[in-house]
């Protein structure tokens, strides 16, 4: 017998090419370069914490905007860095990740028929995040090789119903980054426009060569009409705990806790408890660029070995790759291939536009251990 159907809220959304590709990983042995996520450890120092904190009895509900001293903590470690005074109560909501503050800001403000300026490549939750309440997602692509935002673009894209710019930096998956040019024309266009701002920068300490992160916290006229989302595992290499915050005016923050409570009442209380402590040791944070350009270094070090061509990287642990002179496949049949022929995975960067276009480019995570990033070249060599 047959079963009942619902109508699809996402009709075109499948299975996202990251679980395809670990899955191919997985079935071929492959060395997985293709989802961002560390293959080394945390910091000893978080892991004690932890530990203790599970010990000591920090096992129940935290409270619904998140422990107040770890509030108190990123409140200081934004201070120290751009400058600003958020307040910890009424700024500041812990989040089970990222992605989670990112459509809890699209939730908390989008109507049916509001439109949501999305750059592409695009991280691949925007889209849906967008669709699902309802609204559009007016797509604009970034300018190819340089994956820069072409803001007269912008500007003719721009209708009554437009509500919100969506903004990556440093970027997923080009690690590209916003220049000052970018935040002096993101200014002039949201205020003549009253526009919203969602600022995902959970990459803000992977930024490299020197180059400060323009976080849209450093600027007042932006950052009272932002969410602003962050990631602690990106930071701290503990992807799974799916730990982040969210930083928005006070009345932003109000309505957005009103979504959030019905959807995580609280996040996980023991690592809350260690990264209230954790955080006030500035050297941890400050010191994960130079950790992260050593990394992107080494590996482009390696790849000179082989006959991939690479585009800049100046943010994110993501380095692309043109393979267009090596094959004539398709960007998405070339990483499926190159992980069952050679034991390499990455993720094709079509996978990122709506319209899957393929410039010919894949993308290679290098947060791996250096002997891994190593057996991967190994193996590339041979492409």
């Amino acid at each position: 017998m047959e079963g009942l159907k619902i109508e699809s809220k996402l009709p075109n959304v499948g299975t996202t090419i990251f679980t395809v590709m670990s899955a191919l990983a997985t079935e071929y042995k492959a060395i997985n370069l293709s989802q961002g996520f560390p293959d080394f450890q945390m910091p000893e120092e978080l892991v004690r914490l932890t530990c203790n904190a599970l010990q000591e009895g920090f096992n129940q509900y935290s409270p619904m905007a998140g422990w107040m001293p770890l509030r108190e903590s990123i409140s200081a470690k934004v201070h120290d860095l751009y400058g600003v005074k958020v307040n910890p109560d009424t700024e500041i909501t812990i989040t089970p990740g990222g992605t989670y503050g990112i459509y809890t800001a699209f939730t908390t403000v989008l109507r049916a028929g509001d439109e949501v300026i999305v750059f592409e490549p695009a991280y691949d939750s925007y889209i849906p995040n967008i669709e699902v309440n309802g609204a559009v997602a007016v797509r604009i692509p970034l300018e190819f090789p340089t994956y820069r935002i072409n803001w007269d673009e912008v500007r003719t894209r721009i209708t009554p119903r437009t509500r919100m710019i969506a903004l990556n930096s440093p970027n997923n998956p080009t690690g590209s980054v916003l220049r000052d040019n970018d935040i002096e024309q993101l200014r002039q266009i949201v205020q003549e426009h009253d526009l919203l701002i969602m600022s995902d920068e959970v990459y803000e300490h992977l930024i490299y060569d020197g180059e400060p992160h323009r976080s849209i916290l450093r600027y007042p006229d932006l950052r009272e009409r932002a969410f602003v989302n962050f990631s602690f595992g990106k930071v701290y290499h503990c992807t799974g705990w799916k730990m982040g915050y969210c930083i928005a005016p006070p009345a932003f923050t109000a309505e957005f806790r009103k979504v959030h409570q019905f959807n995580c009442f609280s996040c996980f209380t023991p690592a809350q408890v260690a990264l209230a402590e954790y955080l006030k040791d500035k050297e941890a944070y400050r010191s994960i660029s130079g950790f992260y350009q050593k990394k992107r270094d080494y590996f482009a070090q390696l790849m000179q070995q082989t006959r991939f061509k690479p585009l800049p990287s100046y943010g994110s642990y993501f380095q692309l790759y043109y393979f267009d002179h090596l094959s004539d496949l398709s960007d998405k049949d070339f990483s499926i291939w190159l992980t069952k022929q050679h034991g390499v995975a990455c993720i094709p960067v079509s996978a990122f536009y709506q319209e899957a276009t393929d410039n010919g480019v894949v993308r290679f995570c290098f947060a791996k251990k250096e002997e891994t990033l190593e057996k991967a070249v190994e193996r590339l060599i041979k492409v």
